[in-house]
Parts: C-alpha cells; structure tokens; sequence
C-alpha cells in the first residue's frame, strides 16, 4: 500500500515536495518499507553510506522511522533508519516511556537510491521475536520521516500529525492499520 507523508504545518521544507511509502508485509512477522522522497537533493543533508550499524540519535539529521503496536497495547516499538545506513530499534513501554534498546531485533537490510530529483531508502525487518507485536494479528503502523536541509532546517512528516507541535510518538500517528499476514 503506498501512503503519503504530510509535512507538519511549523516547519516549512524548501527542498522536498514530496515523501510516499511503500508498506508491505509479504511474512505475519515481516515488515518492508520503501520511502521516496521528491524535490531537489542537492538541498538535502544525506550522509554518505557507512557500515549498518546500531546508532543512537539519528532522529537529529535526515532519518526514516517508522513505529508500531498490537492495537490492543500500549507497548510500541520505533526504528530509525538514517541514509546513513545506520539504524536504531526501541521498545517502549508507553507513550514516551519505559523506553530500552530493543536487542531482540537483527539488523534492517536498508537500501538507498538516488538522483537529482528523487531519494529511495528501503528497509526489511524481520520482527517474529518482538514480544509485544504478535505476528498472528494486525498492527498498527506510523510512519515518518525527519528531513534536514543543509540550511540546517529540520521538517518533520508522518501520516498523520497531532495538535500542536510534532510528536511522532503520539497515538494519533499511528494512524495505518496493517492486517495480519498469512503465515508462511
């Protein structure tokens, strides 16, 4: 199912005029996204390809995120993914609580492409060993992205924004039901 991220209203973004994604779950404990950014890259802060590694903080620069839960907890969990290649998976009790690195998880596989116009990362997880995300059921799905300009300025997009500031932890940005998948 492809979605489209909406920009958050306080913070305006010259360079992107647009972010869709791609959600896909081919496997009940198998996530695939696929994030495409449109406008002038040029004007984008995207660090060069490293190794794939565990990272805090990449929430600060250009970054991919996504978080999910099992409708019926409150437990979530939130995975970062930088262009980087770098990436980082967390569990959190509640909202904005309890909050620990979620080791239970392998590293994504995170593939880039990109051009003038156009930037694509795409990511695989693998999420059968998440104890709160029962794969034989459906889960709710935010979807976001951080995107810094080399201006410095910081625009923040989700599926769906909360009143007031930017807080992609919010109930209201979970906001995409993803149904059960068949197991395989």
């Amino acid at each position: 199912m492809r979605k489209s991220l909406k920009r958050h209203p306080s913070a305006p973004c010259e360079a992107v005029t647009r972010i869709d994604v791609e959600i896909a779950r081919p496997r009940a404990d198998r996530l695939r996204l696929s994030y495409a950014v449109t406008g002038n890259m040029r004007d984008l802060c995207l660090p060069a390809a490293t190794a794939p590694t565990r990272c805090d903080g990449l929430w600060q620069h250009t970054c991919f995120e996504a978080f999910i839960r099992a409708p019926s907890g409150r437990a979530y969990y939130e995975f970062n993914f930088a262009p980087s290649l770098q990436w980082a998976a967390y569990r959190f009790s509640g909202y904005r609580s309890g909050m620990r690195v979620a080791n239970e998880i392998g590293r994504p596989r995170i593939e880039i492409r990109s051009d003038e116009t156009h930037y694509e990362l795409q990511t695989a997880l693998a999420l059968g060993r998440l104890s709160d995300l029962p794969s034989d059921a459906a889960w709710e799905l935010g979807v976001s992205a951080v995107i810094e300009e080399t201006s410095g300025r910081k625009s923040y997009w989700a599926l769906e924004h909360p009143p007031g500031k930017a807080d992609f932890h919010h109930s209201d940005c979970f906001a995409y039901e993803l149904a059960a998948a068949w197991r395989s």
